[in-house]
């Protein structure tokens, strides 16, 4: 733990191995066993370990101090310039949704998020962008294992308002949370693929809500997450179709223009045939 600290962009299995002299399979199991208790995370995208959950709460608590930031992907710096809002990447850890990394928007008054942090699959535009394109069994499983609870008065809690809600992000490429998870808080979150078609990661850009009244504004932060979404997609080697979103400055709940997916798809993502010359 002490060696993966400092590294902002995490370490794989091999540099690992090289820094620290450790024979391979001993140091594989190490990590097993630390990933079992949340001391360490591995990203499914990139395969690279970082701190945990549980071991960056212990340094906070010791230290006082906030854990350090994750250095994002470029396409979530460039969206949270250009926007001045919080911006972070979500990535599916296990059975959680997590921010794995983030930059910070430079408005007084930000959406406290950490590196580490679960969000909860009912109630955060993040979890449910990424829960939307799974694999329906997979799902329904994940939605099953804990309770939907109410962080507000307008958080879905019953299956058949998540599964609802959950055929709208299908069907319009995006997901809006507005005072679903915090009062207060506007969030709107687009998911990544890999070159399979499978769903990678979230990015969500989430602000003050008074900040984000004007339908315009609404309309410009979701081009804005749409095209960092897209952006590490294509990085990932993502050939497929994307649905045809428009930007919706309405609040959750407006009926889509298109025919829903039904909430059980098990490929409820965009196409994972490539298209070849497919205009991205």
């Amino acid at each position: 733990m002490r060696t993966l600290a400092p590294k902002a962009t995490g370490a794989t299995l091999q540099e690992l191995h090289e820094e620290l002299g450790i024979p391979i399979g001993s140091l594989h199991r190490v990590l097993a066993t630390l990933q079992e208790q949340e001391f360490v995370t591995r990203s499914p995208t990139n395969r690279r370990y970082f701190l945990g959950p549980v071991a960056r709460q212990l340094s906070e608590q010791s230290t006082g101090h906030s854990a350090l930031l994750v250095t994002p992907h470029p396409a979530i710096v460039t969206a949270a310039e250009a926007s001045g809002e919080t911006v972070f990447l979500t990535e599916l850890i296990g059975d959680r949704a997590v921010c794995v990394a983030l930059r910070e928007g430079r408005h007084p008054l930000r959406l406290f998020v950490r590196i580490g942090q679960e969000m909860p699959w009912n109630a955060a535009a993040s979890a449910r962008a990424l829960l939307a394109h799974l694999p329906g069994p997979v799902a329904h499983r994940l939605l099953d294992a804990r309770p939907l609870s109410a962080f507000t008065d307008d958080t879905p809690t019953t299956l058949d308002t998540v599964n609802e809600h959950l055929a709208l992000v299908r069907a319009r490429g995006y997901d809006v949370c507005d005072d679903e998870l915090d009062r207060g808080v506007w969030a709107v979150a687009a998911p990544a693929f890999t070159s399979t078609g499978s769903v990678a990661a979230s990015v969500t850009l989430a602000a003050a809500g008074g900040r984000m009244r004007d339908p315009g504004k609404r309309a410009e932060a979701v081009r804005t997450v749409l095209t960092a979404a897209r952006a590490l997609s294509d990085e990932l080697g993502f050939a497929g179709d994307w649905p045809d979103t428009v930007p919706d400055p309405e609040p959750p709940g407006t009926p889509a223009t298109r025919t829903p997916a039904p909430a059980d798809a098990p490929d409820s993502g965009p196409s994972a045939r490539p298209k070849k010359g497919t205009p991205r």
